[in-house]
């Protein structure tokens, strides 16, 4: 049994052990040097860290609790008062009363007569009828000049239109009539006792027919159609008809804007410049051009041809012309900087009508054939330099056949018209290298400007000279509107030199070579200004060719000097 005794041995027994043992330790270290064999190095255990999330059984914490809240508003008590704000103040324009019908009548020196009426009256909403009548005329008194050289131009035109949502329409149709004189004679050569005994007198008469319509949705997207009459009072006439018609056209899923048209033009006049035979003319124009418009960001290229059937009923014969028609424009700086350029061509078909309105002292015995115009090939820079600065660079290479060229008539002294106081046409190969270059400045609504300066050198293949075409030409055209009531505007035009030739064919002369004759530059300067006495009433003040140069556009026919005219402006609605 374990009792009291064993277990007081037992403690005595181990404190005896400890005492031996403590003693035992004091006998074996030195307590003065202890020599250290290894230094101390001590090392962490790897740990590791639990890999399962705890799961939470308390179901409250996934729960979010609805919070409930009101807003208790109340007033409160202010004395404060805001200042009322006032609108700022804008110079704000008077609107501008417009309308729909105008007249015109001005006066002035040479016995000038100026005048102009124009009509429109809306019938119901989108169909409008309108009239346009004008007149001028001039008794002539040119220094120097032997025979009479008034003249006379007036016309009026009547139109119908209707705007539809789908579709719109015009018809139209005038009738004009012209009064020149052949009073260019070739002086010092002939005398006031010669220029008696002639009659220099001619007149154009003009009528038309035309129409026009115009579709929004559809393959066919319009036609127009001309009919003219043109003739002159020593027995000339000629009749046009023009149609053309546009579709677009789907290859492919591709739009193919295609146009045709039938041009013909057929006329006579009693005898050529010989006095010899009567002249007759007369053509059939077919053509059809085919474009494709490929867009690509700021590239915009035209590709097309033209295909255009001639056949000269009057001769006999036909033809069979292929011209390009291709055009191209890229933006290289937005709107600052646009690069354009293209080659195009076409059948230009002459007439006598074109002839007389761009020289009216033609003779009536030219003979009529159409210009084949190869090719035109062009390219230039065009685009903005500032808001309200444009301007416009470019040249261009074309190539004509059968281009028409004015020249002076042989003297003969035959006709009336035949005393060097006429012109004809003469017909030649010629290649034109043109320079061109244009500024247009638009400031405001107040105030435009515009400059325009072309230079040409011309190549002829069987004519000495390119004859009556100028070498440089240049144009400014200004507007500017002072004020409420002043407006002013100037218009200025520089013709560089031309050449033309002279010939006296009479028998009595010995030697009828033909002549080069050179024709002077020119200066001519307009201005006018003007005053609105209200949104109805105008007057206002023109002056023509200021410089009081009298110059000759064409050879043998000065033209008046300066010119003054004074009128006014009646605006009104029915």
């Amino acid at each position: 049994m374990f009792n009291k005794k064993q277990f007081l041995l037992i403690i005595i027994v181990l404190a005896t052990t400890l005492t031996f043992a403590q003693e035992r330790e004091q006998d074996t270290l030195n307590p003065d040097v202890i020599n250290v064999i290894k230094p101390y190095t001590p090392t962490i255990s790897d740990a590791f860290k639990v890999k399962e999330v705890p799961t939470l059984d308390d179901e409250e914490t996934s729960t979010k609790k609805e919070v409930k809240y009101n807003i208790f508003s109340f007033p409160v008590a202010s004395t404060f008062t805001p200042a009322k704000g006032k609108a700022a103040v804008v110079d704000k324009a008077k609107k501008v009363k417009l309308f729909d019908n105008y007249a015109t009548l001005g006066v002035g020196t040479y016995t000038t007569i100026l005048g102009e009426v124009y009509l429109n009256h809306e019938i119901n909403n989108g169909e409008n009828i309108s009239a346009h009548l004008s007149h001028h005329s001039s008794a002539g008194g040119i220094d120097d000049v032997l025979t009479n050289d008034d003249f006379l131009d007036s016309k009026i035109d009547l139109s119908y239109s209707q705007l539809n949502n789908d579709f719109n329409w015009t018809v139209a149709g005038g009738f004009g009539m012209q009064s020149f004189n052949w009073y260019g004679l070739q002086q010092p050569l002939f005398n006031q006792v010669t220029a008696n005994s002639l009659d220099v007198g001619h007149n154009y008469t003009n009528a038309h027919i035309t129409g026009e319509v115009n579709i929004e949705d559809g393959i066919f997207k319009g036609a127009n159609v001309l009919f003219r009459r043109f003739g002159d009072n020593q027995g000339s006439g000629e009749n046009r008809f023009k149609l053309s018609g546009t579709a677009d056209l789907y290859i492919s899923d591709e739009i193919v804007s295609t146009e045709v048209s039938l041009d013909y033009l057929g006329g006579n006049f009693e005898n050529n410049y010989a006095n010899t035979a009567e002249v007759n003319y007369s053509n059939i124009q077919v053509g059809i051009a085919p474009t494709y418009q490929l867009k690509r960001d700021d590239l915009t290229v035209d590709l097309g041809v033209i295909l255009t059937y001639l056949n000269n009923t009057e001769a006999s014969k036909s033809s069979f012309f292929i011209y390009p028609n291709i055009s191209a424009s890229y933006r290289l700086v937005d709107e600052y900087i646009v690069a354009f350029g293209g080659v195009k061509g076409g059948l230009i078909q002459n007439s006598y009508y074109n002839f007389a309105d761009q020289n009216p002292f033609v003779s009536p015995t030219l003979f009529i054939v159409p210009t084949d115009q190869q090719y035109n090939a062009y390219a230039g820079l065009k685009g903005k330099l500032s808001n309200t600065l444009g301007y416009a660079v470019s040249g261009s290479f074309k190539s004509e056949k059968n281009k028409a060229l004015y020249t002076n008539n042989p003297l003969t002294a035959v006709q009336d018209y035949a005393y060097g106081n006429s012109f004809g046409i003469t017909y030649d190969d010629v290649t034109t290298l043109a320079f061109t270059g244009e500024l247009s400045a638009d400031v405001n609504r107040n105030f435009t400007l515009g400059i325009k300066g072309e230079y040409f050198v011309y190549n002829t293949k069987n004519e000495a000279e390119a004859w009556n075409l100028p070498d440089i030409k240049a144009s400014l055209f200004m507007d500017y509107q002072i004020n409420e009531h002043w407006f002013t505007g100037a218009s200025m035009f520089f013709v560089g030199e031309r050449k033309d030739v002279f010939s006296d064919l009479r028998t009595t002369v010995i030697s009828n070579e033909p002549t080069m004759l050179s024709l002077d530059s020119y200066f001519d300067a307009n201005a006018h200004v003007g005053y609105h006495v209200n949104d109805r009433i105008s007057v206002f003040v023109k002056g023509n060719n200021l410089i009081g140069e009298n110059y000759t556009k064409w050879q043998n026919t000065p033209v008046q000097g300066i010119q003054f005219l004074a009128g006014g402006t009646y605006k009104f609605d029915f």
